[in-house]
């Protein structure tokens, strides 16, 4: 480390670096705290365009994406108090270079004792203050960027192997096949350094075990599973204790994605968080306020049928019913079309077949006549059914639209909440 000038109150020992790392937590500090609240709004303007395989990339790139973003915003909240409290000290020392003066405290004789025992010096105060503000930056910039490779390496080579599998006509679980794989990568791996462990010390340098154990481990470190491609974990790990640096390492990490899954499910199911145990929740009871165009947020409501408003004024309601690849796709594929038909008489066959899907119902009376038009929401450009119902005969007072929908193609059926086979939206005439 380098001396720093005889006229600056900076200790001796101040880590060289620290000036940079307030820059870095000063700046990015800011972008962080706002980077979990853009993914939930690229979450839920992806989720419902995709299924299968796909909707496993999205959602698993949000979970790590995220994990990473909140690590990194603790990481630099958590830097800048430390730093905080270390310029603090050193400003103190610089005030009061004799430190604590317990001659002037109100103390016993005893308690002062043992607060002599336990107290340090200024300087050793210093240190370890200025040295934890260096670990904590270094510890969160491993976490993140640790997420951020598995992100990187899992979502990634599932997104090639579903490209892959599409291309050549495969009809496999792509999740099935980046988990063989993996294995097959990481268990010879996994093998070698058991091995090694266990005989490494009593096998001959020039023995086929020595040279294939050596071989499999080059292979592992050039993979990113070595030491060397993580020096400040090794640093820690040897210096600090390996168990400890492990246990701090996955604590952070299983923390950090069970609040990025937390925010997935509280984004998904919001009621679930609070003490809302007593309120009459049901499918069947409830008016949702994503059902209204101009209640919803058209970036987090989930792909739902919705109506302009509550109040219906006008001769007749606009319905709009988002495509949702996950629960037609399936009994889509079963649809009959004349493969030889021309691309608009395909696309009106399709028409009817998705709009026999999402049937329509008045107060509980099928609306057989119900016409839907190919269209699309405009607030999140993705494909849509339009109808427009005429409603001029109603009576004023309370009504009940029930939009059939088939299950999830992806999703087995919940007991405790069985799916109603419907999408409900009450209006007022």
């Amino acid at each position: 480390m380098s001396e720093p000038e005889s006229n600056t109150p900076l200790p001796s020992r101040t880590t060289p670096t620290w000036e940079v790392e307030l820059l870095i937590s000063g700046v990015a500090v800011f972008a962080m705290l706002q980077l979990p609240g853009w993914l939930d709004g690229v979450l839920m303007a992806l989720e419902p365009r995709v299924n299968g395989d796909w909707r496993m990339v999205v959602v698993m790139s949000y979970v790590y994406a995220k994990s990473a973003a909140v690590v990194l915003a603790a990481t630099f909240v958590i830097h800048l108090m430390l730093r905080a409290m270390w310029i603090a000290l050193v400003g103190m020392q610089s005030v009061y270079p004799e430190g604590i003066r317990f001659d002037k405290l109100n103390m016993g004789p005893i308690q002062s004792e043992v607060e002599r025992e336990r107290a340090s010096s200024m300087e050793e105060t210093v240190e370890r203050a200025d040295n934890r503000a260096s670990v904590a930056f270094a510890v969160g910039v491993l976490i993140a960027s640790m997420l951020a490779v598995i992100c990187v390496v899992f979502c990634g080579g599932m997104a090639l192997l579903n490209l892959v599998a599409a291309g050549l006509g495969w009809r496999i679980n792509v999740m099935y096949l980046f988990a063989a794989i993996f294995a097959a990568l990481f268990l010879p791996v996994l093998a070698a350094i058991l091995l090694d462990r266990q005989f490494g010390a009593r096998l001959p340098a020039d023995g086929l075990a020595h040279r294939a154990i050596r071989a499999v481990l080059r292979i592992g470190s050039r993979l990113g599973m070595g030491v060397s491609k993580s020096p400040i974990l090794s640093i820690l790990s040897s210096n600090g204790g390996q168990r400890q640096a492990m246990l701090l390492f996955n604590g952070a990490v299983v923390l950090a994605m069970a609040t990025a899954t937390s925010s997935l499910i509280g984004l998904q199911r919001p009621e679930w968080i609070g003490n809302y145990g007593l309120f009459p929740s049901s499918d069947a009871l409830e008016v949702e306020t994503d059902a209204y165009d101009d209640q919803r947020d058209p970036l987090k409501a989930r792909a739902q049928p919705y109506i302009p408003g509550m109040v219906v004024r006008g001769p007749y309601l606009k319905l709009v019913v988002p495509y949702v690849p996950r629960r037609v796709e399936a009994p889509m594929r079963q649809c009959a079309v004349d493969g030889s038909a021309t691309d608009e008489a395909r696309a009106a066959a399709l028409l009817v077949c998705l709009g026999r899907l999402h049937a329509v119902s008045l107060d509980g009376r099928p609306l057989a006549d119900l016409r839907y038009e190919a269209s699309n929401d405009p607030r999140t450009d993705r494909p849509a059914l339009l109808a427009m119902i005429d409603v001029r005969d109603l009576p004023p007072g309370r009504h009940e639209l029930r939009i059939a929908r088939p299950p999830y193609s992806d999703r087995r059926a919940r007991k405790n909440r069985p799916d109603p086979g419907h999408d409900r939206i009450v209006f007022w005439r």
